[in-house]
């Protein structure tokens, strides 16, 4: 063999071997050692209010009392949960869901050597995130890495206490990025395939170097190897917020929105289907002042183009109350720019609470519904729009007393099926008379039925 044969064949030997030892997984070991102080264990007692019985005249009554012994009473309930240490001085970051209306918090460090009382700092039920306090110092803490620079495919390590376990490593990839499965208006989540189970919700998500890359936050009950964390990049602003405002503060417009689809676009003028189209325009809001009107098209935000409904609804609510905005409009066939000095979403949203009337029925039931959009009905992985989306929940109304959630879609109310809000309304007038609502429920392509007696 020439001498120029035996060098092609040992680069050949030299680069496939190496190539096989790059492509092996990583060694979490030492990740996972390094991490696991600054991860924690949170029990939480929460007070569940539960509806009164039904009245004796509604037709569920009987089946209720006989079977049940009636729709239980307040009562209380203990969660678990996981976090990860924010500072030093004992600040702790988690998810919302898990000290939310809870009236005791404890937090466990690695070892359980000691626990601690926790009080809530700041609670964002928009992105399902919380900051509590334990009274500690020279705590152990993680790096964050910023979510833009995260990767597709890149491994990831996911570390909590599922089922009440302590203390549980598991591994795998980010399977997808900015996943949108109904859970709010900032929906912009991690996807992974590393088990994440409950008692997981508010670990940390790390890389192979220990940063942390999200929040574990949800699963999908009815698969496997799919999660969802919240991205370090939305964690850092919100945390940051919470521990100097109580709240986080985002812009608002006050306008309601709606994807542009081809149909859309063709009637408009419109060369492609996108864009926001403003579906309504709150009196004395912002974007009134501004000369925004219902049928303009958001093209642009401070020269970007708009995608979507939801990305202008992010981009707005990642920019700070006061700030003024360009937007580039498309309008009776044609363009225009027009500036937006931002109002408060949290200001608004409280304003809004405080004027609403008792017969107004959705509200009633602590509820905000939405006809579903396909795009929104492909996140949640459902095959059609057919219904109306639950947008928010308030935790002591009375869809959540009786366990509709948010994200969850209502296809049917009394057996008539509802895609817009007034025929919800329609139903809910009608279902009065028998003093309770059965609702037909899709939740992650799961369907069933549940019901909400009506307070008289």
């Amino acid at each position: 063999m020439t001498i120029k044969r035996l060098v092609v064949l040992f680069v050949f030997i030299f680069f496939t071997g190496a190539s096989s030892v790059s492509s092996a997984p990583p060694d979490f070991v030492q990740t996972a050692d390094k991490a696991a102080p600054a991860v924690v264990n949170i029990s939480a007692v929460k007070v569940v209010q539960a509806s009164k019985k039904l009245s004796e005249d509604s037709p569920l009554h009987e089946f209720f009392e006989r079977f049940f012994g009636g729709i239980p009473r307040p009562k209380e309930q203990k969660s678990l949960g996981s976090g990860m240490i924010w500072s030093p001085d004992g600040y702790i970051v988690t998810n919302n869901h898990v000290v939310a209306n809870a009236r005791q918090i404890k937090v466990n460090l690695q070892g359980g050597k000691k626990t601690y009382d926790a009080e809530i700092v700041g609670q964002d039920p928009a992105t399902d995130l919380a900051l509590l306090k334990i009274d500690a110092d020279g705590l152990p803490t993680l790096k964050l890495k910023g979510s833009k620079e995260i990767q597709t495919g890149e491994w990831v390590l996911a570390i909590g206490n599922p089922f009440g376990l302590k203390y549980t490593v598991t591994a795998g990839i980010i399977s997808a990025k900015g996943r949108v499965i109904g859970a709010g208006p900032y929906d912009d989540f991690l996807q992974t395939d590393a088990s994440i189970n409950p008692g997981n919700s508010g670990g940390p998500l790390l890389n192979v170097d220990g940063e942390v890359v999200g929040i574990n936050t949800a699963i999908v009950a009815t698969g496997q190897g799919i999660g969802f964390a919240v991205p370090s990049t939305i964690v850092k602003d919100v945390v940051t917020q919470l521990k100097k405002y109580k709240r986080v503060r985002r812009g608002w417009l006050g306008i309601t929105l709606q994807d542009v689809d081809k149909q859309m676009a063709t009637a408009l003028g419109i060369e492609k289907a996108e864009g926001a189209l403003v579906a309504s325009v709150q009196p004395g809001s912002p974007a009134e002042k501004a000369g925004i009107r219902s049928g303009s098209v958001i093209k642009e935000l401070n020269g970007q183009k708009i995608e979507d409904s939801r990305e202008i609804t992010r981009k707005i609510g990642d920019l700070p109350p006061g700030e003024t905005v360009s937007m580039t409009l498309w309008h009776d066939g044609k363009s225009k720019k027009v500036e937006v000095t931002l109002g408060d979403r949290g200001k608004a949203l409280q304003k809004e609470s405080t004027q609403q009337t008792p017969d107004d029925e959705t509200e009633a039931l602590g509820i905000q519904l939405k006809p579903l959009s396909m795009r929104e009905a492909q996140s949640l992985g459902l095959k059609s729009d057919q219904g109306l989306l639950v947008v928010s929940v308030h935790p002591q109304g009375l869809a959540a007393e009786n366990g509709l959630k948010r994200g969850d879609v209502i296809l049917k109310a009394n057996d008539v099926s509802v895609d817009q809000i007034d025929e919800f309304k329609e139903a809910l007038q009608k279902a009065k008379e028998s003093g309770v609502l059965l609702l037909h429920v899709n939740r992650q392509g799961q369907k069933f039925f549940l019901t909400i007696p009506l307070k008289q």
